[in-house]
Parts: C-alpha cells; sequence; structure tokens
C-alpha cells in the first residue's frame, strides 16, 4: 500500500481550516446598507424651492394637467385637481411625489416632474455682504465655491479683513459659521480655503481693524 507523505497530508488540513475560517469570517460580516438619498435643504445637494420660483409642473400622458406656476408668498402653489399644495422647503422631487398621491385619486398612476424655469428665491442664491466690490444676491450653480462667488462679486474692497470671513449656513433650521481665510486663499492659493457653497448661504467679509 503507498503511504502519503505526511507533510503533504498537514499542509493539505492546514490549507482546508484556513479556507474554513476565512469563509466563516466573510459570512460573519454584516451586509453593506444601501445608499441613502438625502434631500438638499438642510442636507446637500439638491435645489429646495422658495417663495417667488417659477415651476413647471408636468404631468406624464396628462397634457391638460401639466402647468407652469409660480411659487406664491405663502409658499403654495396651485395646479388643475391641486389647490394650495405647500411647495416651500421642498425639493422638486418631493413635490413631484405630493402631487402624485393628490392625482392619485383622479389620474390612474399619474407621474409627475417638476422644473424649476425661474429660480428666483434665497434659496436659489448665495449673498455676499460687507468688505466687497459689489455686495450683492449671486445666482447660485452646481458646484459653485466661494471663490466662484467672490470672482462674482469683484473681489475684495480695499479694507476687507479677508481671513476673517465667515460663511454662515443654515442647516435643519440651525445656523452654523465656519471662517473662511480669502487673504489665504487669494494671495497665498491655500485652495484648502476654496469651500463649497450650498443655495442660502451667506459670505460675511468683514472691515479690518485698524
Amino acid at each position: 500500500m503507498r503511504l502519503r507523505a505526511p507533510g503533504r497530508a498537514v499542509l493539505s488540513w492546514t490549507s482546508i481550516a484556513m479556507g474554513l475560517i476565512v469563509t466563516s469570517s466573510i459570512s460573519a460580516q454584516p451586509a453593506t446598507p444601501p445608499a441613502q438619498s438625502h434631500g438638499r435643504a438642510a442636507t446637500g445637494g439638491e435645489y429646495l424651492i422658495g417663495p417667488g420660483d417659477t415651476l413647471q409642473v408636468f404631468v406624464w400622458r396628462n397634457p391638460d394637467l401639466t402647468v407652469t406656476v409660480p411659487v406664491r408668498p405663502d409658499g403654495k402653489i396651485s395646479t388643475p385637481l391641486v389647490e394650495d399644495m405647500l411647495a416651500v422647503g421642498k425639493t422638486p422631487t418631493q413635490l413631484a411625489r405630493d402631487i402624485e398621491k393628490v392625482l392619485s385619486e383622479y389620474v390612474r398612476s399619474p407621474q409627475v416632474n417638476i422644473i424649476v424655469t425661474q429660480p428666483a428665491s434665497a434659496f436659489s442664491q448665495v449673498r455676499v455682504i460687507g468688505q466687497v466690490q459689489k455686495p450683492q444676491a449671486v445666482p447660485y450653480r452646481e458646484g459653485m465655491t466661494v471663490l466662484d462667488a467672490l470672482l462674482a462679486v469683484g473681489g475684495l474692497a480695499t479694507f476687507a479683513a479677508g481671513d476673517r470671513t465667515q460663511l454662515v449656513r443654515t442647516v435643519d433650521g440651525k445656523q452654523t459659521q465656519t471662517r473662511v481665510k480669502l487673504d489665504a486663499l487669494l494671495n497665498k492659493g491655500d485652495m484648502s480655503q476654496n469651500l463649497a457653497l450650498r443655495p442660502g448661504d451667506v459670505l460675511v467679509v468683514p472691515e479690518s481693524r485698524f
């Protein structure tokens, strides 16, 4: 009878044992939770509807229900079959789902899309105030940064204390302030100060102290 070499047998059983350990370790790890979508007003990147915006409410396969309406000062809109729907503070997607719920009483499986055709509210702007050449509200665009806003207002004024600039942001109803060193950004090329902006942000550039 031919015998196997002991060394090979040990190696074989060791490999099997290691394979079982690795398999058990992988199986014991919790499954990665699916990514969750977040709305933007308070959270992150989606547009928030505000007073004065103009919206196109598109109802698929129902042209009679497709209209363009303004957001009234009371924050509501009215469309065919949907009266006094609150729009302010919602993302276009959230508003579309709310309208679908109401329309489902009259239309089978309604599909609604909301397009902000004319953003006009403070939610769609970034305001730059204080010691800059042209203090004003700048229309927000996707990917906008501190440098973009600063260039839009003509740069810093003569007596600006750029390194004491404050970025004021409201998140979930709470106001936060972040220090931004504009002098370091403009004069030293410190791109870490070129923060991403969100609609509704306010850049406050104070006057230098003598």
